[in-house]
Formats: structure tokens, C-alpha cells, sequence
């Protein structure tokens, strides 16, 4: 009986490949972690997030445009050529919104609107010629 009892036992084989994959496993979670820690450290670094106002989507539209035609650049990236058409949308943008919001505006606002304007479509005319 004792002899068919050890008959029916499973035996258990632990390869040394078994554990050298967990290991490899385990490493690779842990550099994940590591990596997620020092993403969310950078988000963190920024600060907080300016108020949501007029000033700051109009600061917005008006740095598209500028970036669209090539006045700002990335760092570590190639030199772009301008995109007229996607200045010209952003311009448009900021056109719009003076229109909808005409007599919304304190007079501070309307003024800083009507600069910007300004400012940009210039930007814009010296670069399209």
C-alpha cells in the first residue's frame, strides 16, 4: 500500500531556467516602476497649471501661430519649415474670438486681444511676403 501511495505522488521539478525567467521577469516590472516614478516626478516638477482664463487662451492660439511659422523651435529637433496654412487657422482662430466676444470684454481684455492681433498678422504678412 505505501508503495502505491508514492506511485500517485506528483513529483515537483524545479529548473534552474524556471527561475532565472521569474528573475528577468521581476527585474523588468521593477525598471517599469522605476521608470513610471521618474515620469510622474517631471509631471510634478511643472508646477501648477495657470488659471483658465481669456488671457491664457488667447496666450495659446497666439503661440500656435508663432510656432506654425517657425518663430519658435524645439529643442533637439530639426529646423522646420513654416506652415503658412496652420498660422493662418490659428489667426483666424483669435479672429473669431474677437468677433464672438465683441462687447463681452472688459477694456483691458479687448485691448490685449486687439495687440495680439496685431502683433501676429504681422508676424504673419513679413513671413508670407
Amino acid at each position: 500500500m505505501a508503495e502505491e501511495k508514492g506511485k500517485d505522488e506528483k513529483k515537483i521539478i524545479i529548473d534552474e531556467d524556471w527561475k532565472q525567467e521569474a528573475k528577468k521577469e521581476k527585474d523588468v516590472l521593477a525598471a517599469e516602476e522605476e521608470q513610471e516614478k521618474k515620469e510622474e516626478e517631471k509631471t510634478q516638477r511643472r508646477g501648477p497649471l495657470p488659471k483658465g482664463d481669456l488671457a491664457a487662451l488667447i496666450s495659446m492660439l497666439t503661440t500656435q501661430a508663432f510656432f506654425s511659422m517657425g518663430a519658435f523651435k524645439i529643442e533637439g529637433q530639426d529646423d522646420r519649415e513654416p506652415d503658412l496654412e496652420l498660422a493662418r487657422y490659428n489667426i483666424d482662430m483669435l479672429e473669431t474670438l474677437e468677433e464672438k466676444t465683441k462687447g463681452n470684454l472688459s477694456e483691458q481684455e479687448q485691448k490685449v486681444l486687439q495687440d495680439t492681433l496685431n502683433q501676429v498678422r504681422m508676424a504673419y504678412v513679413k513671413l508670407a511676403g
